[in-house]
């Protein structure tokens, strides 16, 4: 298992990016959760895995704006890693990857099967030393809870995913099922498995905009993830200027991330759908009508730099 002490003293801040780590100033205008390519049995002829239109969307991304894309693709679904280095530096936009696991549902139980012993062991691997041993670092680790609750499963990744985050530094972002199981992932993360709230990112909290659950994780110190402007999970968009509203004026202007969640080819906007644009077109126009200008760029910038920067400790034979 992992050594959870980590090797050497501690080192200035970093975004780990796929082609190296960076400042946290220099990750400019973020989507803090999209995906380039995704594959699971859950969204059948759906696939995102065309390489081309990836870098179509990542073109348009930075036409509209753009400098930066977290891709929470976790491991096991189809994340072409070895296309991400190419994809930044052709397009000029910053990618960090993943590692992590989602939930059970995404994989066959065969993978399951051989993962599992040392998850832990994984995600450090493919944080320090390269996805797949040889390919860019991976810069976070992606978790999965379930809808109002936490599986088996979903501890088990957890508890993995809190080793891992010990031995790195790395920031844990975490899937909430429509948005649900905020408190509990807390409780289970930050209270029994000691992860430092600032180091969770919880995700598509739009979908759920419960304002009291919203505050309470805020309040306990974690970032918080509204992601998903997009044809699937538009059902509470009209919501969402009204919960960062409550978040900034109780304070937590600082905590809120911003991010498009494009999960199907259809989606795209090289096929027709929003895409990654949409987040810095109607969306971020949208909020600037009701929140100002200033707050939504602290949304895509100051905010982003700090959730994803890491005090990259080093595990033993994690140096590359």
């Amino acid at each position: 298992m992992v050594n959870r002490a980590p090797a050497g003293g501690p080192t200035a801040p970093a975004v780990r990016t796929v082609l190296g780590d960076i400042a946290p100033a220099a990750l400019g205008v973020c989507d803090a959760h999209d995906h380039l390519f995704l594959r699971s049995p859950q969204l059948p002829g759906q696939e995102l895995d065309d390489a081309e239109a990836a870098a179509a969307e990542l073109s348009a991304f930075r036409a509209a704006g753009g400098a930066a894309v977290i891709q929470w693709t976790p491991y096991g679904m189809g994340r072409r890693s070895a296309e991400l280095p190419r994809l930044a530096r052709e397009s000029g936009v910053r990618i960090v990857a993943a590692t992590g696991l989602h939930q059970a549902a995404h994989y066959s139980p065969e993978l399951l099967a051989r993962v599992r012993p040392d998850l832990a062991g994984l995600f450090v691997a493919e944080l320090t030393e390269g996805i797949g041993g040889t390919g860019p670092r991976a810069g976070m680790i992606k978790v999965a809870g379930g809808f109002h609750g936490l599986d088996r499963h979903a501890r088990h990744t957890m508890a993995a995913a809190a080793e891992a985050q010990r031995a790195t530094g790395a920031a844990i972002g975490v899937h909430l099922e429509l948005g649900t199981g905020a408190l509990d992932v807390l409780d289970l993360l930050c209270g029994a498995l000691a992860v430092p709230p600032d180091r969770v990112i919880l995700g598509h909290l739009n979908r759920s905009p419960d304002l009291v659950v919203h505050r309470t994780a805020a309040e306990a110190g974690a970032y918080l993830a509204f992601d998903g402007p997009s044809r699937a999970h538009h059902a509470t968009d009209w919501r969402l200027p009204e919960a960062l509203a409550a978040l900034a004026e109780a304070g937590f202007g600082d905590r809120i991330l911003l991010g498009g969640d494009t999960t199907t080819a259809g989606a795209r906007s090289v096929n027709g759908g929003p895409g990654m644009p949409y987040l810095l077109r109607r969306h971020r126009e949208r909020l600037e009508i009701a929140l100002g200008a200033d707050l939504v760029t602290q949304f895509l910038t100051a905010n982003p730099a700090r959730a994803f920067a890491a005090d990259w400790a080093r595990a033993p034979g994690g140096s590359r």
